[in-house]
């Protein structure tokens, strides 16, 4: 029996994508999930697991379009991703983008979750997981549970700071990104950085 992953918040990430892609056209070959008006309990769980199954083979296609591409080149997918994998989420967490000099994907780290409300960064966590990855920009990025992606005054700060931090090390700091409910804000459209 395959041994299964547990993710908070992601209970498929354990699983491969070609096993996802077979629990997903599994599930929907089923003529119970075909009317959405009459699904008693448990197809009503069944229909949740395979919308479960494809939001990650969703955010798994998002992350390998980063891989493929220098993120700059393609901000929507970096966004789109984003959003898929921080939107629904109910506390906050703060996502690292480890990108090598031609801004590539190198890892995409959540390096801190906090509660609903907050999240306590350590700029120094961070500088050392880029040192390790021999990272040469990032791009943060973190959720508001509010659902409304209007940068704080504490965001402002702490990017600030790790912005400081990573310019020691030459790291530069390409973006951050608030990632509410439905949209996004960057920091770097809005003249933050």
């Amino acid at each position: 029996m395959e041994q299964r992953i547990m993710i908070p918040d992601r209970p498929y990430a354990g699983y491969s994508t070609t096993d996802l892609s077979a629990m997903l056209l599994d599930g929907a070959q089923t003529n119970a999930l075909q009317d959405s008006a009459c699904l008693a309990p448990h197809d009503l769980a069944r229909l949740d697991t395979l919308i479960e199954i494809g939001r990650e083979l969703w955010e798994r296609r998002l992350l390998a379009a980063c891989h493929d591409t220098p993120v700059l080149e393609s901000p929507t997918v970096v966004r789109e991703f984003l959003k898929a994998r921080l939107a629904a989420r109910e506390h906050e967490v703060f996502m690292v983008l480890f990108l090598n000099v031609q801004h590539r994907l190198i890892a995409c780290e959540e390096m801190f979750s906090g509660t609903l409300s907050q999240t306590s960064v350590y700029p120094r966590e961070v500088a050392k997981k880029a040192l390790q990855l021999n990272s040469g920009a990032v791009i943060f990025c973190h959720n508001h549970t509010s659902g409304t992606p209007e940068p704080s005054r504490a965001d402002e700060a702490l990017t600030q700071a790790l912005q400081s931090a990573l310019a020691l090390i030459d790291v530069r700091v390409l973006d951050h990104i608030v990632v509410g409910a439905a949209s996004s804000v960057s920091f770097a459209e809005r003249g933050l950085l």
